[in-house]
């Protein structure tokens, strides 16, 4: 049984593609019944699952009156308000009637979020995308105003708290790098940490022919996820006008589903920012670039859009938040850079010596189509379900 708190399609953040590629292969050699909130597709679920079960519930969108009386109850509910969001008795039920009436192999929890609906924890395997109370700790650190910080450390705190009597109580704890594992082991110790790489699908994300260049750099990643929105609108305020300083003329594309208006309006202020909503195939924005920027100041887990960069045969340029927990070498596949103006020559570096660039891309692509196939990660998740 795998419990989620939504289905995968559209598969339009790193989670979710992560999930489902693995959930892909691993459904040609197992039965799998798919657990989740009524969030997302659910007709497409016969791709990844032998039986899906949607659970009614609503979860309220982001800049919604809902979504702002969820945040004032999360200042006084003991949970955080990103798990208590998806609080849901009736899928605490289904889990409870297919745990007795099937006999699992294995029971998985995709992410911390949906936990509090597992009746019993000890049963299950949780499969960790992030540290979550790392990503809000980050939050306390970037917090624009005083008010932002308090609410961000009232979080960190129920998050720590949650995650940590999770971690203890489940089977195991799967996560997503070592750098991940290791922090969870030291933090929480939970009975048994292990973790699996992130993968990528280096066929898919290769241009069948040269691609002309409408860009000279890329962003990509969900624009309603606060750690890619603090990112992006760092970038421009902070970084951006940096590199113009040599090449006036740069141009960049922030593409990725349900952009904030603050960063529709940078791009309504400056014809060379381009902003691009939900696309329904995110490689031509790849191919169509010079470079793969990832301006992350918060973050936990790893990032796919690092992988699926390196799979499209274009540099990046990280901060060293942004690629943390990635098997990558600073200089030889990416490059690293962590305050503005240095981010900023780093890109100036890629645009300005297009062969040196190539070397780079090109050493990167070779690393992840040699050690990173999804398949390779769906096998080691498997053997971690029965070890």
């Amino acid at each position: 049984m795998w419990v989620k708190a939504d289905f995968l399609h559209p598969p339009d953040r790193g989670g979710q593609i992560r999930t489902l590629e693995m959930l892909k292969r691993m459904h040609v050699r197992h039965e799998i019944h798919y657990v989740a909130l009524n969030r997302g597709d659910v007709s497409r679920s016969a791709e990844y699952c032998t039986r899906a079960y949607p659970i009614e519930h609503r979860v309220p969108e982001k800049n919604t009156a809902a979504f702002a009386g969820q945040l004032l109850k999360g200042l006084v509910s003991p949970l955080p308000v990103a798990v208590s969001r998806y609080c849901s008795d009736a899928m605490k039920k289904e889990i409870e009637t297919l745990s007795r009436d099937e006999k699992f192999d294995a029971i998985v929890c995709d992410f911390l979020f949906p936990a509090a609906n597992l009746p019993d924890p000890g049963s299950c395997v949780l499969f960790q995308h992030n540290v979550e109370a790392v990503i809000w700790r980050r939050h306390v650190e970037n917090a624009a105003t005083p008010a932002h910080r308090w609410y961000f450390q009232l979080q960190a705190q129920r998050m720590a708290a949650f995650e940590s009597d999770v971690c203890k109580r489940v089977k195991n704890v799967v996560a997503v790098s070592e750098l991940d594992a290791e922090l969870m082991r030291k933090q929480y110790q939970p009975r048994r940490v292990d973790a699996v790489a992130t993968g990528v699908d280096v066929d898919y994300f290769t241009a069948a022919a040269p691609v002309a260049r409408t860009a000279d750099l890329v962003f990509v990643g969900s624009m309603d996820w606060m750690p890619n929105i603090d990112g992006a609108e760092w970038f421009v305020r902070e970084i951006l006008p940096i590199i113009r300083k040599k090449k006036p003329d740069c141009s960049v594309v922030f593409a990725g589903r349900k952009p904030p208006a603050a960063l529709l309006a940078m791009a309504e202020r400056d014809a060379r920012i381009h902003v691009t909503g939900t696309v329904p195939d995110i490689r031509p924005y790849f191919w169509g670039s010079a470079l793969s920027i990832v301006p992350l100041r918060i973050g936990g887990g790893t990032r796919l859009k690092i992988f699926e960069s390196m799979a499209a045969g274009i540099p990046v340029v990280s901060t060293s938040v942004g690629a943390e927990g990635l098997p990558v070498e600073p200089g030889t596949h990416i490059l690293i850079a962590d305050d503005p103006g240095a981010f900023a020559e780093a890109c100036l570096k890629v645009l300005s010596d297009p062969a040196a660039a190539a070397k780079m891309a090109q050493q990167a692509r070779d690393l992840v189509a040699a050690q990173f196939s999804w398949e390779a990660v769906s096998l080691q998740f498997e053997r971690l379900l029965v070890a």
